[in-house]
């Protein structure tokens, strides 16, 4: 089985589901025997179509002129120019949805991460055992078929470190903490969000969807982009403002504990709403402290999260979702708003700021519980 990034949800991305129209794509890499696999791969589904193949980013180019592919599987090292610089011209000029084939590294873990920020939609482990390592890759293919990498052309950039206005500055101390789920998309998504955040911002906890290693290189890219400093989570941690901690992955999911203000936890379990981590584990942990968290649901397949937002709701959590225009695959948040989880999808744009005028807020009395 193919290790990606993010975990395809099969009933929104099989491929009965799809449109008839066959979904054309280039692959993109320097080793023939690797085209050949992923070739191999696609072949098994009749509703995918490899219409090109190239050796390096300079025939990709042609190609993609000539043939307007709808999904590009690309290699990140390559002769005359790397996967990563390609990526960033293809985004800029013609935005299409690109699967990254890499190697599970710790080089490749900081590159996967890097061409996520950049636009790309998931990013898969190079097979290693023939293409029977690939056998996912048509459920990959079909999802970024359908995500929205349009919007990256409109990218707003994220304010500069140490940037607030006098709003977010009044933030009172371990008044409020935010927990903000993410899955397809959230790399961008995420770094978006943080980069707004005041040095003097809320405690923040986050589950991405995401392996281990790419979450640890993950938080080493946000830390020096951000004011606020951002680590992966250690059990038993304390959180306090200005800090953010994000799930570690691999065999745990993160909770928060029962006592105020708390502090993350680490469980090992099984995976849940189809993760590990999963968003739903830490929305809630957080139900027990009510209008004192905050929530906040981010592009992303399947619904992990929709139903642990809503429980945050009804404790009195004010809770916010991605609007979809804006998100790369709306899934999670799209279920979130129909399930009455929350009422409120805002543009990335506006995601921060919605999360510091909550946390500035001087909390009374707690509010009645809300009902759907």
């Amino acid at each position: 089985m193919s290790t990606s990034l993010y975990t395809p949800d099969a009933s929104t991305t099989s491929p009965g589901t799809a449109s008839k129209k066959p979904i054309r794509v280039l692959i993109v890499d320097d080793s023939a025997t690797i085209r050949m696999m992923v070739r191999e791969s696609l072949s098994r589904d009749p509703q995918i179509e490899v219409v090109a193949e190239a050796s390096h980013p300079l025939e990709a180019r042609e190609a993609v002129k000539r043939m307007s592919p709808d999904v590009i599987t690309l290699d990140v090292e390559m002769p005359h120019m790397n996967g990563l610089d390609f990526l960033r011209r293809l985004m800029d000029r013609r935005p299409t949805p690109v699967i990254m084939l890499s190697s599970l590294t710790k080089a490749g873990s900081r590159a996967a991460v890097e061409a996520l920020s950049i636009g790309a939609v998931d990013c898969i482990e190079k097979p290693r055992n023939g293409s029977a390592g690939l056998v996912d890759l048509p459920r990959h293919v079909h999802m970024a078929a359908s995500a929205n990498v349009a919007k990256r052309q409109d990218r707003a950039e994220p304010a500069a470190p140490g940037v607030a206005s006098p709003l977010t500055m009044r933030y009172p101390i371990n008044e409020r903490v935010v927990c903000i789920g993410a899955s397809t998309g959230g790399v961008d998504a995420l770094e978006q969000v943080l980069t707004r955040i005041p040095a003097n911002g809320p405690p923040i906890v986050v589950t991405q969807h995401m392996p281990e290693s790419f979450l640890r290189s993950f938080a080493a890219r946000l830390d020096p982009m951000c004011s606020v400093q951002v680590a992966v989570a250690t059990d038993d941690e304390p959180l306090k403002p200005g800090m953010v901690r994000i799930a570690p992955g691999g065999d745990y999911h993160l909770a928060l504990t029962e006592q105020w203000p708390p502090k993350c936890k680490l469980l090992q379990g099984e995976k849940v709403s189809g993760h590990r981590p999963s968003v739903d584990v830490l929305f809630r942990s957080a139900v027990p402290h009510g209008h004192r968290m905050v929530g906040v649901l981010l592009t992303g397949m399947g619904q992990d999260g929709a139903h642990g937002l809503k429980e945050m709701r009804e404790a009195g959590a004010p809770t916010l979702v991605q609007d979809k225009a804006t998100s790369v695959v709306y899934g999670m948040p799209r279920v979130a708003m129909e399930i009455g989880a929350s009422d409120t999808g805002l543009p990335l744009t506006k995601i921060a700021s919605a999360i510091m005028t909550h946390c500035s807020e001087k909390l009374s009395k707690r509010p009645a519980r809300h009902r759907s």
